[in-house]
């Protein structure tokens, strides 16, 4: 029992201490001024130097508390409604058109071989083997693994890489037509 006792009296005599100390700190902190932030300083020191200290404006009470003049009356009044204007009249009608009997024509025909559909691969990367100072071109189709090749190189069974630049890739068809240039769209 006497050491429970004397472990409170300790645990007091703590708290009071931490107390006081925390009273110090805190009043140490509060009590200067705060140091100006100009270099100037405060104008009891500039007088001391001889500078000259800028007055108060002047401030004119009985100005503001004069009357003031009154807003006129005006026309204008945004909660008025007017009528709106009428439409302008129709435009006359024309006069009666003559038809004539007219022929139907037979659509075109294209002559030739049907146009080739696009080419739907996408250029998404270059890579450059500096080894044989070559760029490997990076063409996927969306849908299989991506496909790579050479100037010169076959993708697909079906098109011809003919030159391979830094931003964009000149292929076409394996027999030569439909030349299309792809720009890099990266993925």
């Amino acid at each position: 029992m006497a050491t429970e006792r004397r472990r409170q009296l300790l645990l007091g005599a703590i708290a009071v201490v931490l107390a006081l100390v925390l009273y110090r700190v805190w009043s140490a902190t509060s009590a200067g001024p705060a140091p100006s932030s100009n270099r100037q300083g405060t104008p009891a020191k500039a007088a001391q130097n001889g500078a000259a200290v800028p007055a108060a404006p002047d401030v004119h009470l009985e100005a503001l508390a004069s009357e003031r003049p009154r807003p006129e009356p005006s026309e204008r009044n945004l909660f008025r409604f007017r009528t709106k204007a009428p439409p302008p009249p129709p435009p006359p009608s024309p006069a009666p058109r003559v038809t004539q009997s007219v022929t139907p024509l037979a659509p075109a025909v294209p002559s030739g071989q049907p146009p080739l559909p696009p080419i739907t691969l996408k250029f998404i990367g270059i890579v450059e083997a500096t080894e044989h100072a070559q760029k490997i071109a990076i063409l996927s189709d969306g849908r299989n693994v991506p496909f790579y090749g050479r100037e010169g190189d076959i993708i697909e069974g079906r098109y011809r890489i003919l030159k391979i630049g830094v931003e964009s890739i000149d292929i076409a068809y394996v027999d030569g037509r439909g030349r299309q240039t792809i720009r890099l769209t990266g993925g």
